[in-house]
């Protein structure tokens, strides 16, 4: 920030404080994950207020498990942090743009279409950080997960997987972002208000046909059969005036990696739905089907153990007292008010973006210090300013939501508490708790600035039925 309080820095000095403050965050982040991984080196065991919660062999292949990740993203942190590094010292940014151009000027477009050209610069710039992922992604599904017995996918199921994804992905971006460059094109001064003003109605309508048309491409949605369950839920609905229209379940969200997600309702106004994943539900769980043998895993010794492993928490997910306490928990998002307070909060921070955005878009120092000497497109002004301009400021606030989000997470389990479910939800942290592989001790430090939820302890102790010995 230093960089653009002095009258006119210059561009190098500007550079610079990027680079400085993004390493800055990298080392702070690598400080924070070393701390936390000193704690799963030395707790090897359970401590005495989780006895009754957690058996020492869970307890063991959590620590393990979670050593792994914190190792792995300590090389794919510091990996990306010098790719980044390195992309800007040598000017990838500028390099890509001037391919985009020779793209472009192939198909007969002349400079001046510069739209054409920052959609080419996207989709380069994407499939490159596909490619660099690649590998990353590969490691972490078929070394990590499966070691741990939660990969369920095959090589290819993985690779379809991620062709979809990225697919998908371009076919919205590409033409929200032509949109976007060209409402800031004819705009004139008060561009950054019909900008915003795009983003929100795109965010909206994402929003609206997300789990309907884009999900189910990746998941297979089948509603819930009528049943005591469903007759549960909607009864629970109703009490809280909650206008619930459908009820799904995801089913083969376990063929990804084996993880137990649990719920999220989606819709607007009257017409709200709640998708339930097959992993959360005992009796859907396909690890629960008896005989059942667990799809292509040839490693028959690591296999056999993993396998054997699961029954050890008797069953993967939660009987229907304990779904129903799951759902409390979310609905208090609603009832609370959560939900409309995450959309406010993202749509004036939208809208102070964009108008810091028009203030700094005519300022020439901040793409010559990127290697944009000649020109100033647009998109690479959006580029530099939200993504590095902003770093500081997104820090922060990432931070501050974070604070927040577990502030709204105590406020739901006592809704959920206040509904009569707590010892349910107590229950349900448990069991999705062992699903996940979660380990229960967290350095304050880091779990402070990470944790979106609470830990495991602090959420059991808040439901107040802690047997303390």
């Amino acid at each position: 920030t230093g960089a653009w309080e002095s009258a006119d820095p210059s561009p190098k000095q500007i550079f610079y404080a990027v680079l400085g403050f993004s390493w800055t965050v990298y080392l702070w982040e690598a400080y924070l994950s070393y701390r936390q991984r000193r704690i799963y080196r030395s707790t090897t065991h359970v401590p005495q207020e989780l006895g009754k919660i957690m058996d020492s062999e869970t307890f063991e292949k959590s620590r393990l498990y979670q050593l792994d990740k914190s190792n792995f993203s300590f090389w794919s942190g510091l990996y990306s942090e010098t790719e980044g590094t390195l992309i800007l010292l040598l000017g990838g940014i500028p390099f890509l743009w001037g391919v985009a151009g020779s793209v472009t000027a192939r198909f007969g477009f002349s400079p001046d279409y510069e739209i054409t050209q920052s959609l080419v610069f996207l989709t380069l710039a994407t499939l490159f950080s596909a490619f660099t992922g690649l590998p990353w992604s590969l490691y972490n599904t078929f070394v990590i997960e499966e070691k741990h017995g939660f990969n369920q996918q095959t090589l290819g199921f993985f690779l379809k997987d991620a062709v979809k994804k990225f697919v998908v992905t371009q076919c919205i971006l590409l033409p929200v972002t032509s949109l976007l460059l060209y409402i800031i094109k004819i705009g004139g001064d008060y561009f950054f208000i019909y900008a915003w003003l795009f983003t929100l109605a795109v965010s909206l309508v994402l929003v609206t046909i997300y789990a309907d048309y884009i999900a189910p491409l990746f998941d297979k949605f089948t509603p819930l059969p009528e049943g005591e369950l469903k007759t549960e839920i909607e009864t629970m609905a109703k009490s809280i005036s909650f206008p619930l229209t459908k009820v799904y379940v995801v089913e083969a969200s376990w063929l990804r990696i084996n993880h137990s997600f649990n719920a999220y309702f989606y819709g607007f106004f009257k017409n709200k739905r709640i998708v339930l994943f097959d992993t959360l539900l005992e009796d859907y769980s396909p690890l629960n089907k008896a005989g059942d043998p667990q799809p292509e895993q040839p490693e028959s010794e690591e296999t056999s153990s993993e396998s054997k492993a699961k029954p050890k928490n008797k069953k993967q997910g939660c009987n229907n007292p304990e779904i129903l306490a799951v759902l409390g928990h979310e609905l208090g998002h609603w009832k609370l008010g959560h939900t409309v307070k995450n959309i406010v909060i993202s749509q004036m921070n939208s809208f102070l973006c964009f108008s810091l955005f028009a203030v700094l878009i005519g300022r020439k120092e901040l793409f010559v210090a990127f290697g944009f000497t000649d020109s100033q497109p647009t998109l690479i002004g959006l580029m530099i300013i939200f993504q590095f301009i902003f770093s500081p400021y997104n820090e922060l606030l990432s931070f501050c939501l974070t604070v927040l989000s577990r502030r709204f997470e105590f406020q739901a389990d006592a809704f959920a508490r206040a509904m009569g479910k707590a010892s349910e939800l107590y229950s349900a942290l448990i069991k999705l708790n062992k699903d996940n592989l979660g380990f229960p001790v967290a350095d304050w430090l880091f779990s402070m600035w990470h944790y979106s939820h609470p830990p495991l302890l602090e959420r059991l102790r808040a439901l107040g039925s802690v047997k303390q010995d």
